[in-house]
């Protein structure tokens, strides 16, 4: 993992960060929520220990700014969805007519990944296009991220990232 680059995960780790990413997702109020909020003002809630996770959105344009600290790999859905048990028994993908991610204008490895998930008793299943970045140093970056699904669906997200020791 370099200090700007790529952080490459294996299709189980990845599957099992997409299926985290959604629980972090799921439990967060709506007016505290990452996915929600337009600004970044919410990026830290309940952040995990190991790793940070920045959030998707429900489609569009969104710019958000935060505050990030140094040190943590970064994990976040470019498509991304979920469904219970009930509605497949197997996960179903999300069909891309295009997926990007730049950090700092230069391109980062995006990987597909699914895997399942609970949210109390209830099974799910996580799958999408899912970006990872190695930890970075102190300083300010702009993450860009971009995506359209087949139907239509489509983000356009800007990170303004501060990342600060911690």
């Amino acid at each position: 993992m370099g200090a700007t680059g790529n952080w490459e995960l294996s299709e189980s780790e990845g599957g099992v960060l997409a299926g985290r990413w959604w629980k972090w997702a799921m439990s967060a109020p709506d007016d505290v929520s990452p996915v929600r909020d337009t600004t970044g003002e919410h990026a830290a809630w309940s952040q995990p220990s190991d790793l940070w996770f920045l959030a998707g959105t429900y489609g569009g344009r969104v710019v958000r700014r935060c505050a990030i600290p140094s040190g943590k790999p970064l994990f976040f859905p470019v498509l991304n969805m979920q469904h219970d048990r009930t509605y497949s028994k197997i996960p179903q993908s999300v069909k891309a007519a295009e997926a990007s991610a730049f950090l700092n204008g230069l391109p980062l490895t995006l990987q597909e990944f699914s895997g399942p998930f609970r949210t109390g008793l209830t099974r799910r299943f996580a799958s999408g296009i899912w970006g990872g970045i190695a930890p970075l140093v102190p300083g300010q970056y702009v993450l860009e991220i971009k995506g359209r699904a087949v139907d239509g669906f489509w983000v356009d997200t800007s990170y303004h990232l501060d990342v600060q020791d911690v």
